[in-house]
């Protein structure tokens, strides 16, 4: 008697393909180290929510005290991916905050003046980071940083430059040094905005042209008024679009750099896809395809994927290994802050923030 085999077949489920098994191993591996980080960035911003501070700077500090996870052991593979990947996710996402509506709206006096504060800040900390000894790279990482959009910028910048054995401290350093003068800002600049007797279209375009971090460029906008609160978004916006033509030049600059020193290694792409993503989103978002609910949904993993990406960094860092820095990077960023805020003060006050 004849069996029909074609049933049982067809019934029989699919082996799972090469690429399921691949994606599977990859997912086992990372996910140990991947889950640490998750971790630190839920506990942190439970305690900057309920306790008040800078999210990503308790991030750090949490990540910098499970040092030992990244030498050895399952978690060492996620906590790389967290620093690379996530990182570029959450930079990408950043994108959706802005439309080119936004930074029309601005006029051409506030765009001349972001324009000028992130160009002349970059330059500045590049020579003045060579006057003090330091390594060109340190200079132009927390120039851009400070003129920029603080850790972001720092993460974003940091993705395209040559890794060495310096490079992941100078990060760290960074990003400690923008977030702590950024929350110094917050509390500090309303004060000298009342003494400089701006009004609050003046007030907004000096205190997003001035503060590192967004989220402390709300804050401060807002203590004085809401018309501030919301010109000082704006201008912010302005600056982390920047972030944009800041990353093709450092692209270019260090490719160049390699190629002349005959150094293939570290090779940084053409263009990013990350930074293909940031723009994708900006012109899709300017065309009012993104509905606000996304943009709210976008925006708040932008924020978990940059916080857990920070804790990833922080936990390939140790204390010791940050102490050899010293304390000239701390100046150097003290110095890039107070040059661009006289930078940007004078441009209000001549008018220039005006046309």
């Amino acid at each position: 008697m004849a069996t029909d085999n074609s049933s049982s077949l067809h019934d029989t489920p699919a082996p799972p393909t090469s690429l399921w098994r691949t994606l599977e191993g990859r997912v086992r591996i990372i996910m140990p180290g991947l889950l640490i980080c998750i971790i630190i960035a839920l506990a942190t911003t439970f305690i900057a929510d309920h306790y008040g501070g800078p999210t990503l700077l308790y991030a750090l500090l949490f990540g910098m005290s499970l040092h030992f996870l990244s030498e050895e052991g399952p978690c060492k593979a996620g906590i790389e991916f967290a620093s690379k990947t996530v990182l570029r996710l959450g930079v990408a996402l950043l994108g959706v905050r802005i439309t080119l509506e936004q930074v029309a709206s601005l006029g051409l006096g506030p765009v001349i003046t972001v324009v000028l504060g992130v160009v002349a800040t970059i330059l500045f900390g590049a020579l003045l980071a060579r006057v003090m000894g330091l390594d060109r790279d340190m200079g132009l990482l927390t120039g851009g940083s400070v003129a920029i959009c603080g850790a972001s910028a720092a993460l974003a910048l940091s993705a395209v430059m040559p890794r060495n054995a310096t490079s992941e401290r100078h990060t760290i350093m960074t990003v400690v040094g923008v977030t702590t003068l950024s929350t110094v800002a917050m509390i500090t600049y309303p004060l000298i905005v009342r003494l400089l007797g701006l009004d609050d279209a003046e007030a907004g375009i000096f205190l997003g042209g001035t503060i590192h971090d967004v989220a402390q460029v709300v804050g401060a906008g807002y203590i004085i008024s809401e018309h501030t609160g919301d010109v000082s978004t704006f201008v912010k916006l302005l600056r982390v679009a920047m972030l944009v033509p800041a990353v093709m030049v450092f692209m270019l600059l260090f490719r160049s750099a390699r190629q002349a020193n005959g150094d293939e290694g570290g090779k940084v792409p053409m263009f990013p896809t990350f930074l293909i993503a940031f723009v994708a989103l900006v012109l899709i978002n300017s065309l009012g395809w993104v509905p606000s609910v996304a943009v709210e949904g976008f925006t708040d993993l932008s924020r978990w994927c940059l916080v857990a990406a920070i804790a990833a960094l922080g936990v390939k860092t140790s204390f010791q290994k940050l102490a050899v820095v010293g304390w000239k990077p701390v100046i150097l960023m003290v110095v890039e802050t107070l040059f661009l805020l006289v930078l940007v003060t004078l441009c209000i006050k001549f008018g220039l923030a005006s046309i």
